[in-house]
């Protein structure tokens, strides 16, 4: 019996009880104040009258105050029943009838879907990619308001315990392409078990907050166990270390010798106020620039009037040793091993991933965190002044925000920003739609965890290859039959799709000079680069 029936049952029973009372009374009150004998079914008949305010006055008027008095007691009853039913059972009532209702079970005929037990920002940035592929996916949440909220966001949601075998038959598992376990890393390992028991055969992927707990997700089954957090930690560190380094950090092997790489402009750059035109990058390194980001807007290409800030970050390709050249075109000539401090706030997963990646690096750093524990170096709130003057953000090159709160991060990033003009301030964001805020607050790289996982999460379940979960731009290799037999020109992919085929791959050899003029042909896998929107809408459009 659930909460509203309770109540109906509760409030008649309560009901009968005053009528009776009242009739009893009425009746005792007109046999001895009024001197007037009648039936008690009569005397029911006044209360019920007076109480559903069909009738009054069949009895009046009363001569005697006592029944005056009774009679008005049982017109204020009658009321104040009346209007306590409105709250207690009707409104819940029209309100349930009027509420979204949001579907129990998937239709049957469903295959080949995603199964994602409960929607996060990681889940989002997935689903954006199965959408564009015309996948199906189902998203299961046991929580009956959140599902409602999915559901009129638009989500094809299911309402069930996705850790009971009930919840997951109702989603058709047995015939999906995956699932997805996306809760807590305990309800994960739940969720697992529970999938390898309604179907042994579906590939099963558990997202781990704790990488030291994986092993147990490995053990209840999980065919993938992903840690998008860690990625993020060293991803963020990599911004840092690749500017002391030879090695090219998260370069992207295109072809033989020939690869894609993002490059931030450090503040203290040559390149900082000039266009790109200007720069010469070309003519001096030899790689090509196909894309940049300014202030989290990507082009492609890049508007060659366009002029060059700390912030700014270039995409582009190259053999290795033109990339190394840009890479070291983008840095501040003071920056060296040993040269100035990073300050990495935050010691959670990512945090504590980036200071380790910072140590193996061999480069100084110190540690910021509101908690003491082992490995911070200063106790403190990021977007205190005095705690980050404590941390010594004005002497260091470089901030690396790794903070689970978006609106803590851009908060940090002002103060930061404020205290030191002259900072790089490397960013997390939770969520991918902060992204753009947290450019906006000052930060000069900004990288998205839900864009990490979505791309990790992509990458395990879909065909093609996603070559870069760990950047801002993202590269896939894929093949594209709406573009079989026309050119790059005459498909007009840049202006389409907002991004950039970088590369052919045709009879097991990667061509890159692919220029307007180059013709697809059938079986060719390209390489395209672009922001996940746009390589969701090349999908969508030409394959």
């Amino acid at each position: 019996m659930d909460t509203w029936q309770r109540r109906t049952v509760l409030y008649v029973v309560g009901l009968v009880v005053v009528i009776f009372a009242y009739a009893g009374a009425y009746d005792y009150g007109m046999a001895v104040f009024e001197g007037e004998q009648q039936s008690f079914l009569h005397s029911l008949q006044i209360v019920v009258e007076t109480f559903t305010t069909t009738g009054f006055g069949s009895d009046a008027p009363w001569s005697t105050p006592q029944m005056n008095l009774l009679v008005i007691l049982m017109d204020v009853t009658g009321v104040v029943l009346i209007f306590l039913a409105l709250p207690v059972l009707l409104f819940p009532l029209f309100e349930e009838a009027m509420s979204t209702t949001v579907p129990t079970a998937l239709e049957d005929g469903l295959r080949d879907h995603v199964v994602v037990c409960t929607l996060t920002p990681r889940g989002e940035a997935l689903i954006a990619e199965v959408e564009s592929r015309s996948m199906p996916y189902v998203v299961v949440e046991p929580d009956r308001d959140a599902a409602t909220d999915r559901y009129e966001e638009g989500y094809t949601v299911v309402h069930a315990d996705p850790q009971s075998v009930d919840g997951l038959e109702r989603v058709n598992l047995a015939d999906a392409r995956a699932i997805v376990a996306d809760a807590s890393d305990d309800v994960n390992t739940s969720i697992v078990l529970t999938a390898k028991e309604v179907a042994e055969g579906v590939q099963a992927i558990s997202v781990v907050n704790d990488p030291a707990r994986a092993h147990y997700h490995d053990l209840a089954g999980a065919d993938d166990v992903l840690s998008p957090r860690s990625l993020l930690g060293r991803a963020l560190a990599t911004k840092v270390t690749t500017g002391v380094s030879t090695d090219l950090g998260d370069a992207i092997e295109v072809g033989e010798d020939f690869e894609i790489a993002e490059f931030p402009i450090h503040r203290g750059s040559d390149l900082v106020g000039q266009t790109i035109a200007e720069s010469g990058i070309r003519e001096e390194t030899g790689a090509n620039i196909v894309g940049a980001w300014f202030r989290g807007q990507f082009e492609s290409p890049p508007d060659p009037s366009a002029t060059l800030d700390g912030g700014v970050i270039l995409l582009a390709t190259g053999r290795e040793s033109q990339l190394a050249e840009l890479r070291d075109l983008t840095l501040a000539d003071v920056r060296s091993v040993g040269s100035g401090e990073t300050l990495v706030a935050g010691y959670g997963e990512v945090g504590s991933t980036a200071a380790g990646a910072l140590s193996e690096a061999g480069i100084p750093h110190a540690v910021l965190d509101v908690s003491e524990m082992s490995g911070v170096d200063v106790v403190g709130d990021v977007t205190e002044p005095d705690d980050l003057r404590r941390a010594g953000v004005t002497d260091v090159e470089t901030v690396i925000l790794a903070l689970p709160d978006d609106t803590t991060t851009e908060v940090a990033t002002l103060v930061a920003r404020d205290l030191n003009p002259d900072v790089e301030i490397i960013a997390r964001a939770e969520e991918t739609e902060n992204v753009q805020k947290t450019y906006r607050a000052g930060a000069d790289y900004v990288l998205s965890l839900g864009a990490v996982s979505g791309r990790m999460l992509a990458s395990t379940i879909l065909d093609e290859t996603v070559l870069s979960p760990d950047t801002q731009v993202e590269v896939i290799r894929t093949e594209a039959p709406g573009l079989v037999g026309t050119t790059l020109g005459d498909a007009d992919v840049r202006s389409r799709t907002g991004c950039t085929v970088v590369g052919v791959e045709r009879d097991g050899t990667v061509r890159t000079d692919v220029g307007p003029d180059f013709r697809v042909e059938a079986g060719d896998e390209l390489v395209v680069a672009g922001t996940d929107e746009g390589t969701n809408r090349f999908q969508e459009l030409l394959c």
